[in-house]
């Protein structure tokens, strides 16, 4: 019997995703929605391709995530994502009621977390620095790569 795969496990599932962003041009973050230990949803940012200042990875896996489970709710899922989330994708995470949030590296700008930890749903387990280097350091260098840094 396989090993049951842990937070770093998925963690590198959402940096595959944030590398098809980074690939893509796309500020790379990257996300993956577990239910039952199983991938149900991924996402990257598609705010470029898209024209679409809310085509966040979160919100693309939310959408692809309530659809597979064919409802609006997100309960007993797990969402990996390589940043901590924004604001607005923080209030969607609260209304899909998501069970537990697990990010890489902590936005220190632009975080959900610089305005207030009450933006997620009040029963939604919050764990973060799971590979924050690793996805830091992506985002990092995408930044310096644009001249944003």
């Amino acid at each position: 019997m396989l090993p049951e795969p842990t937070h770093e496990d998925y963690m590198r599932m959402a940096l595959k995703e944030a590398l098809r962003a980074y690939d893509a041009d796309e500020v790379p973050i990257g996300a993956v929605i577990v239910a039952d230990g199983r991938i149900i949803a991924r996402g990257y940012n598609l705010t470029e391709r898209l024209t679409d200042p809310t085509a966040h990875a979160e919100m693309q896996a939310i959408t692809a995530g309530t659809e597979f489970l064919g409802g609006k709710y997100l309960r007993d899922c797990t969402l990996y994502v390589t940043i901590e989330p924004c604001p607005m994708c923080a209030g969607a995470l609260y209304w899909s009621q998501i069970t537990r949030i697990v990010y890489g590296a902590k936005d220190e700008k632009r975080g959900y977390s610089t305005i207030s930890s009450k933006l997620l749903h009040p029963k939604t387990e919050v764990i973060g620095g799971i590979l924050a280097e690793e996805c830091g350091s992506l985002m990092s260098e995408f930044l310096k790569n644009c001249g944003r840094i």
